[in-house]
């Protein structure tokens, strides 16, 4: 066997049908076309969505709820992830960086601390926020609670504060 010498399988493969070329070929005239309406027409693309004039599933199905616009959007961190990078690491402060090096975030990501799982170290946890059972386990033993959220609002100025509360008419 060379490669000159391949060739497909025995029925495998299907010629073209050929349309519009002659009443002769049986496929002439319309063109498989069929008689008048857009799919006969030249340059007809179906569009997204559409269902031959029935009213289309996305006009049909109610509209539920809102997207709330201000939304701000946390990755969840567990005590129990939390008491595993401590071990693994043998660090006695979880900062963003330590939990970006070992792939638990995202640099952009906010992360919020949650209480699920337990705590057998003394930590400093460096995180955006804490729910009330994390900041509680972590306090506990003696661990520090650092939340960025606060120190952002803190370190603003008195009168940038009130810039940012000023109505603009």
């Amino acid at each position: 066997m060379n490669l000159h010498s391949l060739k497909p399988a025995k029925n495998a493969t299907k010629q073209a049908k050929r349309i519009g070329r002659g009443q002769g070929s049986g496929k002439g005239g319309t063109a498989t076309k069929g008689h008048k309406g857009a799919q006969s027409r030249s340059g007809y693309k179906r569009k997204l969505g559409f269902e031959g004039g029935q009213m289309p599933l996305y006009r049909l199905v109610p509209k539920r709820g809102f997207k709330n616009i201000n939304r701000v959007e946390y990755s969840a961190i567990n005590l129990s992830t939390i008491q595993a990078l401590a071990d693994k690491t043998g660090a006695k402060e979880i900062t963003l960086e330590l939990m970006q090096k070992n792939g638990l975030v995202s640099k952009k990501d906010l992360v919020k601390v949650l209480g699920n799982g337990e705590l057998t170290t003394q930590l400093t946890v460096v995180a955006h926020a804490f729910s009330k059972s994390a900041k509680e386990a972590i306090e506990k033993l003696g661990g520090k609670v650092i939340s960025l959220k606060a120190t952002i609002e803190e370190t603003q100025t008195p009168e940038k504060k009130e810039e940012n509360n000023e109505v603009v008419e």
